[in-house]
């Protein structure tokens, strides 16, 4: 038989993919634009979802009080206010709102006002889980019995339920920066609100001055009893100073000891008589060596004690002395030394010198005694001194312990006046009913509900629905792995896409129409079986709009055959697809009669044994046809119809023979005969159209590929997954090197532009029906097959 000129094994080659940018814009907005009705579909889905809640949630109103916790306040009771920092203040209001939260204080609010017997408190409108978990609790207690519960613990158990149902309402917040405290509390009363946070700003004032007095009230007791402590320690500390003092000896006169006092005085008297012998000592010393210089230099000498004691007797007899001494001078000189005046004047002379010395003699005599009686006084202070220096270091010992225990009294009576200070201050402070904080914006009763918040429930909503439907479309996406694109078949096959077939019929079925069909099946009454179309009606869409998309497609299908198999006289061609369904009955239809109505002799055989679409259309139904032919029943001629208006050739499957043969589909289409009728139909028939079984499920495409010149691959629109068909091809290179291109089939139309990045040839397509005048005949409503 005659081949084509390409060779088999060349395919068109792959075309290089763009490297993606870190965002692609044009790709994200194809993504938006064919995505937007599902995302807004959850939009409106969540909106409504919304709406219900908002019409069956309970209102609930939140009424708000501010507390101002002031130091100030208590500036005119205390003496000092102590300055704070930003950390202490800090923890004060932490301290402030989580006694607003305690449970004490909640306690306090239930008695105050009597919640326990609210029933908006106590019983409160409940879920439905509650609800069942509350049977299932009475269920379990009827089984397993229980101790009749007390009045009294009834009631302690309202009370800490209301307790604690008002702490889970209530929100206690600081206000900025500020030393401000926010409650609210959220109730479906109102009424309820607003009691309810009055309550708690009066509960806790009242609570900061009953601790406030309560804290004095234990300290003035516990500084009562510390007082009386201090005081008997301190007399008793005193009484024992005065004893040791007592004891010891240590009398004390102008804050010193007396031995102290004696012990200076005595050194004072010993300076002074140390001074005393020095200076007896050195006028002894002075006349005694006069004296021992003998009678005739003691006149000369008597001047150095002219200044001591009373030597007038010496001043008076030197006087003489001198005067005798010159008169003599005078006599020698004017007479002789031997004149009796000068013998008588000399004689006088050494008798003065005579008593002068004797005088002298006499001085040191008392100068001696006088050092005598200094040297002795010395002697005995020095004793003193010692005796008393002895006396004094018993005193000093004992003088420390005496100081310790004056240290001891002073302490405890420092530490007993500070006490009785800090005693009259806490005293004073019992009668000063001031709270270190105050209210600044009393609760009111609130008018409108706080929640639920329509607008924001249904933004919220809003958006949650846009998160929930992008998430759903992009699992959409990236589930998405079918062909949309002729750029999808030449990137993953690497094949020619001839183009696009529209949808002609209902579109397919999709997830949620199965969906809808089952409950509409379980609903209502059985819907009936679709008639088969008739063939003719199949097979002249392509000739009743000859200038349509659909048209143009199998002319493209048409130029590729003879383009690739222009050297074959006849061309046969199969038709095959991946699975089933796929609509390559009405292609193999289409592709023959626009084939036969250009004048091309044209033989349509439907070889899908096992499911012979294209048999079923024709009426009446055939009694004779290839299976017939193939098994010798019947000769090959006998099967074929004619359509009258196309002059096309139509050989279909047979009539009973195909229910005895199924499961041998596969060797009748290998069998020489079938290479035969093949054989012989290139000498009548310019093409051979064959419609053949689906490749992934039987092997009957496979059997008859030696016999094919080529083959159109045809891929349903947005449902052949691409990975089966890449797999499929690549395991059949026989087949792979066959395929003349690739026909998209059941494409919607409308959708197709979403599917492309702008600039791409589908994005155009609207432009192009300038040229596709009646594409309203390709809308009819016919089955796909």
């Amino acid at each position: 038989m005659k081949q084509r000129s390409l060779p088999f094994s060349s395919v068109l080659p792959r075309e290089a993919e763009e490297s993606d940018g870190f965002i692609d814009l044009d790709r994200l907005f194809s993504v938006v634009v064919r995505r937007g009705k599902t995302v807004g579909l959850f939009v409106a889905l969540f909106v409504v979802l919304g709406g219900v809640y908002l019409l069956f949630a309970t209102p609930n109103y939140t009424s708000m009080t501010q507390i101002l916790l002031d130091e100030n306040l208590s500036k005119f009771a205390e003496e000092e206010a102590s300055p704070q920092n930003s950390q202490l203040l800090d923890t004060q209001l932490a301290s402030a709102v989580e006694i607003l939260k305690s449970g004490e204080l909640a306690l306090r609010v239930v008695d105050k006002i009597n919640l326990a017997d609210n029933d908006t408190i106590v019983n409160p409108p409940r879920s439905a889980f509650a609800v069942v978990k509350d049977w299932m609790k009475s269920i379990t207690g009827v089984f397993t019995g229980g101790s009749a519960v007390s009045e009294e613990a009834a009631r302690s158990g309202r009370r800490q339920k209301a307790a604690a149902l008002i702490q889970q309402g209530l929100a206690v917040e600081r206000v900025s920066r500020s030393s401000v405290v926010a409650l609210a509390y959220r109730s479906s009363d109102p009424q309820l609100a607003a009691q309810v946070v009055r309550a708690y700003a009066d509960s806790y004032l009242t609570d900061q001055l009953n601790a406030n007095f309560e804290a004095t009230e234990r300290a003035s007791v516990w500084l009562q009893e510390r007082l009386a402590d201090l005081r008997q320690r301190s007399q008793v500390a005193s009484l024992e100073v005065e004893q040791y003092r007592t004891d010891n000896g240590l009398t004390s006169a102008r804050g010193e000891l007396m031995s102290e006092q004696q012990l200076a005085d005595l050194n004072s008297q010993l300076i002074i008589a140390q001074a005393d012998t020095a200076s007896a000592s050195a006028r002894y010393k002075q006349f005694q060596a006069i004296v021992e210089q003998g009678p005739e230099k003691a006149v000369d000498n008597a001047t150095i004690s002219s200044k001591d004691g009373d030597n007038s007797v010496i001043r008076d007899l030197r006087t003489r002395y001198l005067t005798v001494s010159k008169r003599e001078q005078e006599v020698t000189q004017s007479f002789s030394a031997d004149h009796p005046q000068a013998v008588s004047l000399r004689a006088e002379k050494n008798d003065i010198g005579r008593q002068i010395y004797q005088e002298l003699q006499q001085l040191t005599s008392s100068y001696r005694n006088e050092y005598e009686v200094a040297r002795s006084r010395e002697a005995s202070l020095r004793e003193n001194i010692e005796g008393t220096t002895g006396r004094n270091s018993d005193a000093n010992r004992s003088l420390v312990h005496l100081r310790e225990l004056e240290q001891k009294a002073a302490a405890l009576k420092t530490l007993y006046e500070s006490y009785l200070g800090r005693y009259e201050q806490a005293a004073q402070q019992r009668s000063f009913p001031i709270a270190k904080a105050r209210v600044i914006s009393a609760a009111g009763v609130p008018v409108s509900p706080s929640s639920p918040k329509k607008t924001m429930i249904l933004a919220l909503s809003a958006v949650l629905g846009m998160m929930a439907g992008g998430a759903f479309a992009a699992f959409q996406e990236f589930r998405e792995r079918t062909f949309r694109l002729e750029g999808d078949v030449r990137s993953i096959l690497g094949h020619r896409a001839l183009g696009y077939v529209p949808l002609i019929g209902p579109r397919p079925a999709t997830a949620t129409d199965h969906m809808r069909a089952r409950f509409v099946k379980d609903k209502g009454p059985p819907q009936p079986t679709p008639e088969p179309v008739p063939f003719e009606r199949v097979s002249r869409i392509v000739l009743d709009a000859p200038r349509s998309s659909f048209t143009e497609t199998f002319r493209n299908a048409k130029l590729a055959c003879d383009q690739m198999l222009h050297g074959n006289a006849c061309r046969v061609v199969g038709i095959v697809s991946a699975v089933p369904d796929e609509g390559k009955s009405i292609v193999a239809a289409n592709f023959a009669a626009l084939l036969a109505a250009s004048g091309k002799r044209t033989l349509l055989i439907d070889a899908d044994i096992r499911r012979p679409g294209l048999s079923k259309m024709i009426t009446p139904a055939p009694k004779t046809g290839l299976v017939e032919a193939l098994t010798g029943e019947t000769s090959w001629p006998a099967g074929i119809k004619i359509d009258h208006k196309t002059k096309l050739a139509i050989f279909p499957v047979g009539g009973e023979a195909t229910n005895h043969y199924p499961h041998d589909s596969h060797e009748l289409l290998a069998s020489p005969a079938m290479e035969e009728l093949i054989a012989n139909a290139r000498k009548s028939f310019d093409y051979v159209i064959v419609d053949l079984a689906a490749l992934a499920p039987v092997v009957d495409g496979k059997a008859f590929s030696p016999l094919a010149d080529g083959f159109l691959f045809v891929a349903e629109w947005g449902r052949t997954p691409s990975r089966l068909v890449r797999d499929l091809l690549h395991a059949e290179p026989q087949i792979n090197s066959k395929i003349l291109g690739v026909i998209l089939n059941k494409t919607d139309m409308r959708e197709l532009a979403k599917y492309s990045d702008f600039g791409a040839a589908e994005h155009y397509r609207h432009r192009f029906e300038k040229y596709y005048v009646d594409n309203s005949a390709t809308r009819r409503e016919v089955e796909p097959v």
